[in-house]
């Protein structure tokens, strides 16, 4: 699957910014114009330093998603009623929106209940994970670090390969998925190696990689316009400090932008994952 052309524009958009915002820097300030890099997503470490229980800023972030989560869900269960408040309803529509439109779309009502639970609870940990990335004073994405995409990506994985395994023995899910029907036979020499690599390597990196590109491209996008702003306003020559109106409204349109993507990867994750599902569990794909 092609990613969404989001991240094309976010790869242009940052490039562009990166080349042009330091050449409007005239150096009035000490310090002059530093765009975001890849180290904000590797803080320092403000609890067990030096320990393997090292707990820095972006953990810090990961947890408080968490607790928002469990917290939120765990209010709507116990407010629930038969007649549905304003929040109510909106947690229903998460959980309907999931269960109609991904797992009974793509597995059929057959198969959906029973994954359901796994579809919902990944849709939603991922789109509470991403929307950090616009909280004040979280302001980065917990899933913009490999590893927590990674481990989402693996648990899929296992799920893929538990349900291909149980549906048609170790055997026939093997035959099923690296030897496709309806091809010559020679033509499995160059077939079963690509199918190999497609279903036991890219599936899982690509739910991952896909995921965590997308935030962390967000991250520094918003950042840099961020950054831009602060230094056209403070530092910069008078001449060009009506820049920073321009970088403001920019940094407040990838804000808005950054929801949609954040709720949009969820949804492109969740997708993926019933696909795979459905695959392993056909009969011939």
């Amino acid at each position: 699957m092609r990613p969404p052309a989001s991240r094309d524009f976010r790869e242009h958009a940052l490039f562009s910014l990166a080349t042009i915002l330091p050449l409007a820097a005239t150096g009035e300030g000490d310090s002059g114009f530093h765009a975001p890099s890849i180290a904000d997503f590797f803080p320092a470490p403000f609890l067990f330093e030096g320990t393997p229980f090292e707990f820095n800023r972006l953990q810090l972030v990961r947890m408080v998603a968490l607790v928002a989560l469990l917290a939120v869900f765990l209010i709507a269960a116990r407010r629930a009623t038969l007649v549905p408040g304003r929040f109510q309803n909106a947690i229903e529509m998460i959980l309907d929106f999931v269960r109609v439109n991904v797992a009974e779309e793509i597995l059929g009502k057959a198969h959906a209940r029973k994954y359901v639970a796994l579809l919902t609870t990944i849709f939603c940990a991922i789109l509470f994970f991403n929307l950090t990335s616009v909280i004040p004073f979280l302001n980065i994405a917990g899933t913009s670090l490999i590893g927590l995409p990674l481990l989402l990506a693996l648990w899929v994985f296992a799920m893929y390969l538990g349900a291909g395994i149980k549906a048609h023995g170790l055997g026939g899910f093997l035959k099923n998925s690296l030897f496709p029907p309806g091809v010559p036979t020679f033509m499995y020499v160059l077939l079963t190696p690509i199918e190999f690599l497609t279903v036991f390597v890219l599936r899982p990196a690509t739910l991952a990689i896909r995921l965590m590109a997308n935030m962390v491209a967000g991250h520094l996008m918003l950042v840099l316009c961020l950054s831009a702003t602060q230094f056209f306003i403070i530092e910069a020559a008078p001449a060009m400090k009506a820049f920073g109106a321009l970088t403001f409204v920019s940094a407040l349109a990838l804000t808005l932008f950054e929801v949609f993507v954040a709720a949009l990867q969820a949804y492109i994750f969740v997708v993926l994952t019933a696909v795979y599902l459905s695959l392993s569990i056909e009969e011939e794909h």
